[in-house]
């Protein structure tokens, strides 16, 4: 039977981490925790080891995140992109067709490849939300290849339930008490690099979750978010919803998320009064704005970032020079948005009436078509 190892209980949790790096690089299996269920795992450059995980049911490759993921997909889809950024590390697996993979995945032993791969999904990838996998990745310099929960019937909700169903498959099992979830992982297919995708297997992502987290999300950024991105977000959402023929509040359910933050933002601030009054006159009510800083993961979660300043751009292409085409200033002549606080009420209505052209025009260049409900 396999050794069984308490992660709550161990003196140093290091050494657990340690040992379970061990077995993996001498080519034997283990048992881990995920937040979904426990799994048996390999190292993915140990090709019997690969095997093994695959005599259990399908195995699914395991990678840090995205950035490892773009090493084995050739093209990734888009939707696969941002579904991978704003749900990994967590419950849910990306499969892909074979023809679509290259880079690592060539240099991966034959048996790797055959064990990962299955007639009907191609290829799966995974980040699992759990401690244990971000440390022994960190260390071990290879991918790992992990038996589907799918593989599991009902799944392996603790360290007690995998060691029923692994017996001596395993040489170690790691302990951290009853997984999280204790459902399956949502394992979404892509067929194509144009990015059609479909839900393999249900799991803890819904299908509303996903169509979310798949969303083109348009962020708007000034200074304190309590006055030019805050009015430029709500304007935005009224020009897009009427060029897409749908109430505000369904934008979601057609694609979009619009935000607003600012660069130096408190957090629950609200709206500045005098934009308060000027939108209630075209019935939007922004009494319910509460500010929120820039942060690395709004960042790295919108697609499109407006500016409303070159200062602005400039402060956010300073830390992030990697989002050069992504971060735009909100003027197409590349003017700055003038800062209308303290300077009373007509430079607030001017602000408002600049910005509205603005984001009206960037609504017709997404939707160049105005929609009308069915």
């Amino acid at each position: 039977m396999p050794e069984v190892l308490d992660l709550r209980r161990a003196d140093d949790p290091r050494d657990v981490i340690h040992r379970a790096c061990e077995e993996l690089s001498q080519g034997r299996l283990v048992v881990l925790p995920t937040e979904t269920f426990y799994t048996v795992v390999g190292a993915s450059l140990q090709p019997e080891a690969s095997q093994y995980v695959r005599s259990f049911g399908e195995a699914t490759l395991v990678v840090k995140g995205l950035d490892e993921a773009r090493d084995y997909i050739t093209t990734l889809p888009t939707a696969a992109r941002k579904l991978a950024s704003r749900c990994w590390p967590g419950p849910l697996v990306l499969s892909f067709a074979s023809e679509m993979l290259g880079g690592l995945w060539k240099r991966l032993p034959a048996n790797t490849q055959t064990a990962l791969t299955t007639e009907d999904r191609g290829v799966s990838i995974r980040t699992p939300a759990h401690a244990v996998w971000h440390e022994i990745q960190r260390l071990l310099p290879t991918s790992l290849v992990a038996l589907a929960d799918t593989a599991t019937g009902t799944g392996w909700r603790t360290a007690a339930d995998a060691v029923r169903a692994v017996g001596n498959g395993a040489t170690l099992i790691i302990d951290d008490g009853p997984s999280r979830y204790g459902e399956m992982t949502t394992d979404i297919r892509f067929q194509n690099a144009e990015g059609l995708w479909s839900i393999r297997n249900p799991g803890v992502v819904s299908e509303r979750n996903l169509q979310r987290l798949a969303s083109e999300i348009i962020l708007f950024v000034c200074t304190g978010n309590t006055c030019r991105s805050p009015m430029a977000e709500v304007l935005f959402r009224r020009a897009l919803s009427r060029r897409l023929g749908c109430a505000d509040d369904d934008l979601v359910d057609r694609g979009y998320i619009v935000l607003s933050a600012g660069l130096s933002a408190a957090v629950g601030a609200p709206a500045s009064r005098e934009g308060v009054e000027l939108l209630a006159e075209e019935k939007i009510d922004l009494r319910g704005h509460e500010s929120q800083p820039l942060t690395e993961r709004l960042l790295n979660q919108a697609d499109q970032i407006y500016a409303m300043t070159r200062s602005h751009r400039q402060a956010i292409l300073a830390e992030r020079p990697d989002l050069t085409e992504r971060v735009q200033l909100l003027s197409p002549d590349k003017s700055d948005v003038s800062d209308p606080i303290g300077a009373g009420r007509v430079a607030y209505e001017t602000c408002k009436q600049e910005i509205q052209r603005y984001v009206e025009a960037l609504a017709a260049r997404i939707v160049p078509e105005t929609k009308t409900t069915p």
